[in-house]
């Protein structure tokens, strides 16, 4: 099923990838009622990630920011899995997004742009969301960023 926010994606060029096999035991994304929950989204292209280590020493800004953009490309593609249609996303609630950070890297908000700023272009008004953007020291398997989204739905 397609439909207008598959259809944006299309035009910004980008492809819903497949949802990203759980590396525990959890499920991508849950639904609670009118809530979509994602598990965290770690920035995998066709199974593997494409750089691995802390934002500030192995890994700039700039690609941890692209990463985190891939991150909620993920996030979508597990609220999809769940709901069938992208469309019946009412409004993006909450962000939140973690960054293996280099002890002296103190740009976090700046790298989760790439989270938010991918979820307005493709959902417009209704991509606007709360966010928290949090410095940890590792993440599963090195990865530089993580990101997980909560979505409320139409009524269907």
């Amino acid at each position: 099923m397609s439909g207008a926010v598959e259809a944006k994606l299309a035009e910004l060029g980008l492809t819903l990838p497949g949802v990203v096999p759980p590396l525990a035991a959890y499920q991508p994304a849950v639904q609670s009622g009118v809530y979509v929950y994602t598990a965290g989204q770690l920035p995998m292209v066709d199974g593997k990630l494409p750089v691995t280590g802390k934002v500030g020493a192995e890994v700039t800004a700039e690609e941890a920011k692209e990463l985190a953009r891939t991150c909620a490309l993920n996030a979508l593609a597990a609220v999809k899995s769940v709901v069938g249609d992208l469309d019946r996303i009412a409004r993006v609630v909450k962000v939140v997004g973690f960054v293996a950070s280099a002890s002296d890297f103190t740009g976090q908000p700046g790298v989760l742009n790439g989270a938010s700023e991918l979820l307005g272009a493709v959902l417009g008004d209704k991509g606007v969301h709360a966010r928290s953007a949090v410095g940890v020291a590792v993440l599963p398997l090195d990865a530089p960023v993580e990101v997980e989204i909560q979505v409320e739905l139409t009524q269907a």
